[in-house]
């Protein structure tokens, strides 16, 4: 429903769903494109969440050790959840085994729900009227939450919504996205400098 409040149609809203297998990704382009970012920046916005999805491949070809022909088929399937079940499988077979079953699984109820929320919204007309056009960052949101575990988790999040919220009025739609992606980068370079100068007062006091 959100796809389509955002103007995609029925196609295109099924295509993303079927090619980009990544809620938060879909999300984000989704959300750009609908506040009136252009697909450039969409995109952009909507790889860097799935930059993810990268690292979870490096440790899962070690794990799964698929054959050559097969992995470019499994990379799809590459997400939080096969992840996460198939690190907790006791051996690979398990692994493999876990990995198929969920992939499977979440591909076809993720694209099947997909293709029910689409016919809905044309069935409803305008989503905005209905406030639908909230529903993404609301989910998205919901799913980033329980994550924020520790302090600097979410002192990222917090300086990405600030530099998110403070750049929209001055900045194309879609671009604050990009900027808020800073945020873990800066945190982390100033969590550094902090932990050298702490080194260098201990060393001093030495």
């Amino acid at each position: 429903m959100t796809s389509a409040g955002s103007g995609l149609t029925l196609l295109q809203t099924c295509a993303l769903s079927l090619l980009v297998f990544t809620g938060a990704s879909q999300f984000a382009l989704v959300g750009a494109l609908a506040a009136g970012g252009g697909a450039f920046t969409a995109a952009a916005g909507a790889f860097f969440l799935g930059v993810r999805n990268a690292f979870y491949g490096l440790r899962l070809s070690q794990l799964l050790a698929l054959p050559r022909a097969v992995r470019p088929f499994a990379a799809q399937w590459v997400i939080d959840e096969t992840t996460a079940v198939s690190l907790a499988q006791p051996d690979r077979r398990g692994a493999r085994l876990g990995f198929v079953v969920t992939g499977l699984s979440l591909y076809v109820l993720w694209n099947l729900t997909t293709l029910l929320g689409a016919l809905g919204a044309e069935a409803i007309g305008d989503t905005a009227a209905w406030g639908l056009d909230a529903a993404g960052p609301a989910v998205f949101l919901a799913l980033l939450a329980p994550m924020l575990r520790t302090g600097t988790e979410r002192t990222v999040a917090g300086l990405a919504v600030l530099l998110g919220l403070g750049l929209l009025p001055v900045l194309p739609a879609g671009v604050p996205v990009l900027v808020a992606a800073l945020a873990a980068p800066a945190v982390l370079w100033a969590q550094g400098r902090k932990s050298a100068a702490r080194g260098d007062v201990t060393e001093g006091d030495r």
